[in-house]
This record gives C-alpha cells, structure tokens and sequence, in this order.
C-alpha cells in the first residue's frame, strides 16, 4: 500500500530557494511509488504550479482561513489557495494553535471551508509532554477531533488526512516510543469508530510527525496502522527528504 509522506517547509524558503529546490528534489523521486506531498508557504504556491504539473508530487498550504472573502486583511482563503492547483491544506498545526491561540471550532470551520471547495484536509493533532505524563493524551486527542470534524458526514472523511503530533516530540529530537505511536493511533481510530463507524475507522489516513528523519523513517512505517509521515526539519534538505519518501 502506498504511504502518504508529508513535508512541511513552515516559514522556510525563498521562492528562489524553492526553484532550486525542485530542480534538486524532483529527479530524486521521480519513480518513487509513495504519494509526496508539499506543505509550502503561500508564496509558492504558484511556482508549484507550473513546476509540478505531470509530477509525482502533490502541494498544498500550511493554513487556510475561517473565511472564504471579505474583509480579512492578510488572510488567505479556500478559494485562493484552491485557485493555485493546491490538493490539500493543512490544519490545526500546534504552531498555529498555540501562537495564534488558534481553537478547535475555528480548525472546524477552516475544515469545513476547504471540503466546500474539494480541498482535502490535513489535521493535526497532539498533546503536549504535561497531558502525556498525566495520561492525558486520549482524552485531549477526542476532544480536538471531536470539536474538528463536527458536523462532517462520513464521506467526507475520506478527504481527511489525521497527523498525530505530539507536541513536545516536532523539533526536539525526541518523541515517543513505537509502542506508544502504536497504542495512540489505536486510539485515534476508536475515537473515529465511535464518531462515525468502524469501516471510517479502517479506512481514514492516519500519518505520524514529530522529529521525523531518514534515521528513524523506516521503523516509523512499520508501525502498525500507520500510513504515513508528516517530516518537518528533514524535509528541507532535498537528498535527505528524497531517501525518507523512498
């Protein structure tokens, strides 16, 4: 089965470095079988586009906003970023949820904005290292997918895409055990099988991200009931990136 690999390039990334970027990473790739996604600032949005076009390479935005138009200065809409060619956007980031104390209601209406336009979702969700230890983690992971998929029917799920971030694990170099990565995704899937049914359970993509690497890659796939990765730091150097999607 193909995995879905993310990478996420956050606020990295000159339109000019991107250019190079693509010229170094795309002939790496070209005859990998997994699906490769990129997370890349507005900005670029367009250059991928054009450079993208008869790839293997599928791009999205890293945020969208509550609003589809109007007087929303500096925002950027479903609309817009739909208009670029973009296949997915991401939600719900723990970046944007905490510096921008951005909510779960709001994450729903980003979520419902982009299936309104055929936009797929990437949400992201995660505890923190204080609601891990206080055995927290399950508990605050179906309150963010419960608040965030409100209101969806269920095949809409099929354009979801859930990222489980822990996050005292994204940039740190640390992160939890297999065992752990397993027994939480385990419970993500419940958490869905209650919301919707056991079938949505099965079937929804489920990725993991946290100090992903070309390191620890490989043992993060064989996880069971996973089916992909969302890589941040490691996804900027092309070589490095090319060898974790292969």
């Amino acid at each position: 089965m193909k995995k879905f690999i993310v990478g996420n390039f956050k606020m990295n990334t000159t339109l000019h470095e991107f250019a190079k970027y693509l010229d170094e990473f795309l002939p790496l790739i070209k005859d990998c079988k997994n699906v490769v996604a990129l997370s890349i600032p507005y900005t670029h949005l367009m250059l991928a586009s054009q450079k993208l076009v008869a790839t293997n390479v599928v791009y999205g935005s890293q945020n969208i906003s509550t609003e589809e138009k109007g007087a929303y200065t500096g925002e950027i809409s479903n609309l817009m970023v739909k208009d670029l060619g973009a296949y997915f956007t991401l939600v719900g980031h723990s970046e944007i949820r905490k510096k921008f104390r951005e909510t779960n209601e709001q994450i729903n209406q980003k979520i419902i904005r982009a299936l309104s336009v055929n936009l797929k979702c990437i949400l992201c969700i995660g505890e923190t290292r204080t609601e891990r230890n206080s055995n927290k983690t399950k508990m605050v992971l179906k309150k963010q997918l419960e608040v965030a998929l409100k209101g969806l029917y269920e095949n809409e799920l099929k354009n979801i895409i859930i990222a489980y971030e822990p996050v005292w694990a994204i940039g740190t170099g640390k992160m939890p055990t297999v065992k752990e990565i397993e027994k939480t995704v385990e419970d993500i899937r419940q958490i869905i099988m209650d919301m919707f049914s056991q079938n949505s359970a099965e079937k929804i993509c489920v990725i993991y991200g946290g100090s992903v690497n070309q390191n620890n890659c490989t043992n993060l796939l064989k996880i069971k009931n996973i089916n992909g990765l969302l890589v941040g730091g490691a996804c900027l150097d092309a070589k490095e990136f090319s060898n974790i999607v292969k």
